[in-house]
């Protein structure tokens, strides 16, 4: 509710912003009181709203008459879902490996309440209601939550349209002839050659899709040659879209410039995947935020982006994304390399026994983890060893 207050308030729509800051105000004020009705007053406020394709569900938690705060839902539904079915369906997933309060309390009653009941009861192992109708500080309750799901809804159908605004400036900047649908960038992060990974983000018109991100862990090339990275990752995972297990993207961003353009580019011709634009985010001789040049195959010419567009934004965000994504999955790698070369400084331990360690106890963590006892099970170590575990604290 508060950024949806200060996104309304940026775009001058003070009377709006206003009335959303008294709900606030309402919110805390309620917030702030003890709730002490229902048995041991351990009571979710459950209210779900749709609108325009996206359903949102808030749950807020009261335990022992005190508020524990809230949590916020975007399940994904069809268009034909309702609050009730929406409802019968997330409580029935929700709580199925969760502590259930002695009562719900929600905004629209699941179709099957009864079976509901029953099944949550049995879950509990106490006596589990769902109320609809309610009165008093409960009804207080409840039409908090309606509003505050309500706003959390407007918030996110927000942002739903402000990327939807920022692919259409994409289009017209880039000259698409369609609106583009799925974007993915590339990027490359080392130090100094070293542990090289590539890294892959993909957005959509719904934003990020975190599922389908990739990393790629860089291997057999020149150290610090980011040309010859790039092929690789791109080879690796279009080759995945050749077999049928990866979904082909509208445009390909390349973080880097001319090079960098030039393999994806031959990557790609060499699995003969045909209808995906390649652009080459070029951050310029001064590398300011704004003033990137977009580089395409076969043009001589950078395409100068309009600043300050929403479609520049959009770029600029996914770049920043795949770069974020690359670094911390470069310093996993590093931080791995180094530990494992920490087993290598110890005395007597040979490659085959290193293995064995990581396999047994599930990597470095396990290992420094573990008991005098629970190494010495390991065949071929022994309490003549150094002390492992301790070895790895000291480093």
């Amino acid at each position: 509710m508060v950024q949806h207050m200060d996104r309304l308030a940026n775009d001058l729509e003070f009377e709006q912003a206003a009335s959303v800051r008294d709900k606030i105000s309402q919110l805390r004020t309620i917030l702030e009181k003890n709730y002490v009705h229902g048995e041991r007053g351990d009571v979710d406020i459950v209210a779900c709203e749709t609108r325009g394709g996206i359903a949102c569900v808030q749950i807020f938690f009261i335990r022992n008459g005190q508020n524990l705060g809230n949590k916020t839902f975007f399940p994904k539904i069809s268009t034909d879902y309702t609050p009730e079915n929406i409802l019968q369906a997330f409580i029935a997933q929700y709580y199925l490996d969760k502590n259930v309060p002695y009562e719900l309390i929600v905004s629209h009653k699941p179709e099957e309440t009864g079976l509901l009941v029953e099944v949550l009861t049995e879950h509990a192992g106490h006596a589990v209601a769902i109320s609809a109708n309610v009165r008093s500080d409960r009804a207080k309750w409840l039409q908090m939550a309606k509003a505050n799901v309500e706003n959390a809804l407007l918030t996110k159908l927000s942002d739903k349209q402000g990327v939807y605004a920022r692919f259409l400036s994409l289009q017209e900047e880039l000259g698409c002839q369609e609106m583009p649908k799925r974007l993915e960038c590339f990027d490359i992060s080392h130090t100094q050659g070293d542990y090289t990974v590539a890294s892959c983000v993909v957005f959509d018109r719904e934003g990020p899709v975190k599922s389908a991100y990739r990393r790629f862990n860089i291997a057999g090339i020149t150290p610090g040659d980011d040309y010859a990275a790039i092929y690789q990752a791109v080879s690796r995972l279009f080759k995945r879209l050749v077999n049928g297990e990866h979904e082909a993207p509208d445009i390909l961003f390349i973080d880097g410039g001319r090079g960098q353009v030039n393999e994806a580019e031959k990557a790609l011709a060499e699995l003969r995947v045909n209808n995906v634009m390649i652009v080459g985010v070029s951050k310029g001789p001064d590398r300011k935020a704004g003033m990137e040049k977009m580089i395409l195959p076969g043009q001589e010419q950078p395409i100068d982006v309009t600043p300050g567009a929403s479609g520049l934004l959009l770029i600029q965000h996914i770049r920043d994304e795949a770069h974020r994504f690359a670094i911390t999955g470069h310093r996993a790698r590093r931080a791995k390399a180094k530990k494992e070369s920490i087993l290598e400084a110890i005395a007597g331990l040979g490659p085959k026994r290193r293995q064995i360690l990581l396999k047994q106890f599930g990597g470095m963590q396990g290992i420094s983890r573990a008991g005098v006892d629970a190494l010495c099970t390991i065949d071929g170590i022994s309490r003549k060893f150094p002390n492992i575990r301790t070895f790895l604290q000291d480093d």
